[in-house]
């Protein structure tokens, strides 16, 4: 079974169709939300780098770089998975954030809690864009030497 690659293009219609969504929900019902917590974006970036940081790992004994016992294809292929699914997630967690951001930063200067919500989408969409990121390099070192 082969496993198609996700690439950064396939990743960019969930980013849209989240964004609308979520700005269009948003809209409708910005008064009678709580406010965002500033640091909601955190366990995305925590679990961006903590895949990044595997898949180096990963990588180094893919390609036998430092002696250690090789990887099992069972565990490469359910990395591959994670990868894929974390991709997706902070693709999907990147169009909500940018919808939310889209609605509530032109409001920033007029009303207080729109101001601190700005915050919160920014750093949010950047933890899921460090997700998707991480995803992707999992991806990326996954991949068997080409030799």
């Amino acid at each position: 079974m082969t496993v198609i690659p996700i690439r950064p293009r396939d990743l960019l219609l969930p980013v849209l169709v989240a964004a609308v969504v979520l700005h269009l929900l948003v809209r409708l019902g910005y008064g009678s939300l709580p406010s965002f917590p500033l640091a909601a974006g955190l366990p995305f970036a925590v679990l961006g780098a903590a895949e990044a940081i595997g898949g180096t790992a990963l990588r180094s004994r893919i390609r036998d770089r430092t002696g250690a016992r090789p990887v099992e294809p069972l565990i490469a292929a359910r990395a591959v998975l994670v990868a894929r699914a974390s991709a997706q997630a902070g693709a999907i967690m990147t169009g909500a954030w940018v919808g939310l951001l889209v609605y509530v930063a032109p409001r920033s200067a007029d009303i207080a809690a729109a101001a601190d919500d700005t915050a919160a989408a920014v750093l949010g969409a950047v933890g899921a864009l460090v997700l998707v990121g991480g995803g992707l390099w999992l991806q990326h070192c996954c991949r068997t030497p080409d030799d």
